[in-house]
């Protein structure tokens, strides 16, 4: 292993934003429990049964928009048109509930900021020292304005975010696609590169992709889910694989 806790034929390094480079992962998570909470209370009533953690980490963590609420929805046996990419917040279609969500988690954004993880900057850092390739690999359609907010822009030579996927027309993780994406823009083989993931759907897409090494970040308590999804090592913050002084 080299001081970076990485493998020797490790040359580039693929993250994920949200939960690894910025503490955003509660505000999404929050994001999408009031948007599901108002929209199962006013199809069941008072006697909804909620969203909660666990749903957050096994059908939205990590996927594009729309397929979180695809992959919810189908869990509790509820069936809702597409509608259009652009449909209005209050429609009762996916992408109406999608887009209610993004309303609501820019307007936390906007309240209460977005913070970087001291850890992951310092170990980005230490990355680009040694000269490794760096790429953001996101599912959100505001990846470059979270990064510029936090003026981490720079760390990456490489983005596949929400906006560029659908641009490719890359499906997103528990698929491999957009991480492989980011490996090809790079110059490398997905065996020389490694992917660091708080969600569980990336875990999943570093194993598919069949990913040289699977850094898992466990934010809130799930070290055992994220090895069970493929990780080679779980850490609770990057500062723990080293160099990063």
């Amino acid at each position: 292993m080299t001081q970076l806790g990485l493998p020797e034929d490790i040359h580039a390094c693929l993250f994920d934003l949200d939960g690894v480079v910025t503490k955003t992962a509660v505000v999404h998570a929050a994001a999408w429990k009031e948007m599901f909470d108002a929209f199962l209370r006013e199809r069941d009533g008072a006697e909804f049964r909620p969203f909660d953690a666990s749903d957050y980490d096994e059908y939205v963590d990590g996927r594009p928009r729309a397929d979180g609420v695809r992959t919810f929805l189908a869990s509790r046996g509820i069936d809702l048109p597409d509608g259009d990419p652009d449909d209005p917040p209050g429609a009762q279609t996916v992408h109406g509930l999608g887009n209610r969500k993004n309303e609501l988690v820019l307007e936390k954004i906007r309240t209460e900021g977005v913070e970087a993880y001291d850890g992951t900057l310092r170990y980005l850092e230490a990355v680009r020292a040694h000269g490794l390739s760096t790429a953001i690999v996101s599912s959100s359609a505001n990846c470059r304005d979270v990064l510029r907010s936090i003026g981490a822009e720079h760390f990456f030579e490489v983005r596949i975010d929400g906006v560029v996927a659908a641009e490719r027309k890359l499906p997103g993780k528990p698929h491999p696609d957009t991480f492989l994406a980011a490996a090809e823009d790079l110059g490398v083989q997905p065996a020389e590169a490694a992917v660091f993931e708080d969600a569980l759907a990336g875990m999943d897409a570093g194993r598919a992709g069949r990913f040289g090494y699977v850094v898992g970040v466990d934010r809130v308590g799930q070290t055992d889910a994220l090895y069970a999804h493929g990780a080679d090592v779980v850490v609770k913050d990057l500062a723990e694989l080293g160099d990063t002084e």
